[in-house]
């Protein structure tokens, strides 16, 4: 394996111990599920929206470490930004799990540890695991359900 491949495993294998964002959002606007037969995973995201903008959001889950750490990078990811920032890293991270994006090292850099996921589209079982969070905050900003 090599050091890069290291380097993003341990980035994932670290998100799924110590998910960032993790927990319940009291005073959320959205609140939105998504699940993952296939594998078992379950998400839910909780979103405080101002202004158009991702002023906060948490998520719970259950499943694989891929799709915990994925959901962990993506809260990063998107908070603070606007929706449609928001849909910009949403292509450029599918894009990169599915294998239509491939980053150059500098591209790489500039994903962040979102370029952890990389080598996904070699696994195409895992591409729902790792697409799961981000497709559902596509969700929740496109038709966000009210808190209950």
């Amino acid at each position: 394996m090599s050091d890069l491949q290291e380097l993003y495993q341990s980035i994932i294998l670290d998100h799924n111990r110590r998910p960032k964002n993790y927990g319940s959002l009291e005073g959320a606007t959205t609140h939105r599920e998504g699940r993952n037969p296939a594998c078992g995973d379950e998400i839910v995201l909780e979103l405080k929206v101002e202004n158009d903008a991702i002023a906060d959001l948490r998520f719970t889950s259950a499943g694989c470490a891929v799709s915990r750490a994925s959901a962990s990078i993506m809260t990063q990811a998107v908070k603070g930004k606007t929706r449609q920032e928001a849909d910009e890293l949403f292509a450029q991270f599918h894009g990169l799990v599915t294998g239509k994006l491939k980053p150059t090292p500098q591209e790489a850099r500039a994903l962040g540890e979102m370029a952890a996921f990389s080598g996904v589209s070699r696994f195409p079982i895992r591409v729902k695991c790792a697409s799961m969070a981000w497709h559902t905050l596509q969700a929740a900003l496109r038709d966000g359900e009210p808190t209950r």
